[in-house]
């Protein structure tokens, strides 16, 4: 365990082995500010987590002391901070299941790590007449490039649908995932229905037929342990700051011999091996793909993050949640009128909660929500076409985290009960 995170290594658990959320809570220095004069409840954490002592005190000592480029300078201060920073890619390759740390990529975000993918292996292998395959829940950021690269090919964007509560229907995945497929791009969490996808029954599939299979992880990697061997996945992406690091720092990891086949997503400085006025050779993998000077302060910072989830352990924040989701929405359907999207049974999702009420809209509930100090996100969570399915314009959704507790769900639905007699239902 990083001696920087804590002394005792039990001292998030309680003497149950259970997380002491009031021992965590006080690691997270803006959950003790006041909003709108109410106690903080901080319930968006699918949109991005708050950030312990720890990581903002990482931030602060990199830039005290050991700022300076990776990679290029041979003086002290850039060897530190070279030193930590790979550190960092070693400790998130062991975090995802042990994997090669050269396979690990460090980019801006999800986003960026599935762009990448699409503007690389996509462009060489995707032609007129293949198929992609994607799910009807994705995020935009796991729609919008492959949609974009369709177009641009001729290649067909099929999806997988869904059943009424929320889950993927299957029953006809031969007849999506043939020989026609060459990818299909998966949300491993939905970050609107807290579904749990089966990636690793999908990427079987299509294996077997040809194909190859990129996993979002945003979602999933913050809340449950991901073994990446154990996914199937060929390329998996998630980002830091939903998982109590930094904005702006994400991990892409890839198969090696794919990474090693395709081009770099962008071009500069340090992706170069060699660079003459009429041809240029690329570096090894990971670097040939880490062009410029990346957020180094962020990614340093993430070393501490992960320690505190490992710390935490991830078996337990799952437990966690799950025990935590299921108190809370039976709490939300004791209220006539909510309507809860996703599976119901807590095993089967994460703590990301989406609901509606037949008669407030959500912006609304939101809004007052805000005014009793409660944060929630509502709209459609970028992901336009998963509401359209749904048949709604928008849904409320609280997100939950390691902070998280009963006290906090229970003064949620004091709020809805008062939202509902503000407006007058």
């Amino acid at each position: 365990m990083n001696p920087d995170i804590r002394n005792d290594a039990t001292a998030l658990k309680g003497r149950s082995g259970q997380m002491d959320i009031d021992r965590i809570k006080a690691d997270f220095p803006i959950l003790k500010q006041p909003v709108n004069g109410h106690r903080l409840v901080y319930l968006d954490n699918a949109a991005t987590s708050q950030k312990p002592k720890q990581v903002i005190d990482a931030i602060v000592k990199y830039y005290n002391e050991s700022n300076a480029n990776i990679h290029r300078g041979l003086h002290t201060l850039a060897e530190k901070a070279t030193s930590a920073y790979e550190n960092v890619r070693v400790h998130a390759a062991r975090f995802i299941g042990g994997v090669d740390n050269s396979e690990v990529i460090f980019t801006s975000g999800t986003t960026e790590s599935i762009n990448t993918i699409a503007r690389t292996w996509g462009e060489k292998n995707i032609r007129s007449g293949d198929e992609i395959v994607i799910t009807e829940m994705e995020h935009h950021a796991n729609l919008v490039p492959w949609l974009v690269l369709s177009q641009n090919t001729g290649a067909t964007l099929r999806r997988i649908s869904l059943t009424p509560d929320g889950q993927l229907d299957l029953t006809n995945i031969n007849d999506i995932i043939t020989a026609r497929t060459r990818l299909v791009a998966v949300a491993h969490m939905s970050n609107v229905l807290g579904t749990i996808n089966p990636v690793a029954d999908i990427a079987e599939l299509a294996h077997r037929r040809g194909a190859i299979v990129l996993v979002d992880g945003a979602q999933a990697a913050p809340h449950m342990p991901v073994d990446i061997k154990q996914t199937g996945a060929d390329f998996y992406a998630f980002s830091a700051h939903k998982m109590l690091g930094p904005t702006g720092v994400g991990v892409l990891w890839g198969r090696k011999t794919l990474l090693e086949d395709i081009p770099p997503f962008t071009t500069g400085g340090e992706m170069i091996r060699e660079v003459r006025f009429d041809r240029v050779t690329w570096n090894d993998v990971p670097h040939k793909f880490e062009a410029g000077t990346p957020n180094i302060a962020g990614v340093i910072a993430f070393d501490r993050a992960l320690s505190y989830l490992e710390e935490l352990g991830m078996e337990n924040i799952r437990s966690h949640e799950i025990e935590l989701s299921g108190y809370a929405i039976n709490r939300l359907l004791e209220l006539d009128g909510i309507e809860i999207q996703g599976p119901l049974d807590p095993h089967l999702r994460g703590g990301a909660i989406s609901f509606t009420d037949a008669k407030i809209h959500p912006h609304d509930i939101s809004t007052f929500l805000d005014s009793r100090g409660i944060a929630i996100r509502a709209g459609h969570h970028c992901a336009q076409p998963l509401m359209r399915t749904m048949g709604k314009v928008a849904t409320a959704r609280a997100s939950l985290y390691i902070y998280n507790d009963r006290m906090d769900i229970d003064a949620l639905i004091d709020a809805l009960k008062e939202t509902r007699r503000y407006f007058g239902v």
